[in-house]
């Protein structure tokens, strides 16, 4: 299942502070980029995550964060560099813009 133009349009306003965005589908979802450096993913069922390398991981997990992880076809467990935004993010912009950037400082 593809993204709604919703939840597209959802989702660039969330981080629409974060200056000048662009988009690329991919697999049902979308990839967001800011200066051309991917920072989040929008899944195919609409969750949004935060890309968190380096200390920005030791961080989200600190915070609770949940990460994308998948069972890959033959068996093995695989983590993603990816973090859910948690609801309280979805619901305020500027707690998703503030969590937005501090990833894209590790990055």
């Amino acid at each position: 299942m593809a993204l709604s133009d919703e939840e597209i349009a959802f989702a660039m306003d969330l981080f629409a502070d974060m200056g000048p965005l662009s988009t690329r589908k991919m697999f049902g979802g979308l990839s967001i980029y800011c200066d051309g450096v991917i920072f989040a993913i929008v899944m195919a069922d609409g969750r949004v995550l935060l890309k968190g390398q380096g200390a920005m991981q030791d961080q989200f997990e600190a915070m609770g964060f949940d990460r994308w992880d998948y069972v890959r076809k033959d068996g093995s467990p695989t983590n993603m560099p990816y973090w859910y935004l948690p609801e309280s993010a979805l619901d305020d912009a500027e707690e998703a813009t503030a969590l937005a950037r501090a990833a894209l400082e590790h990055l």
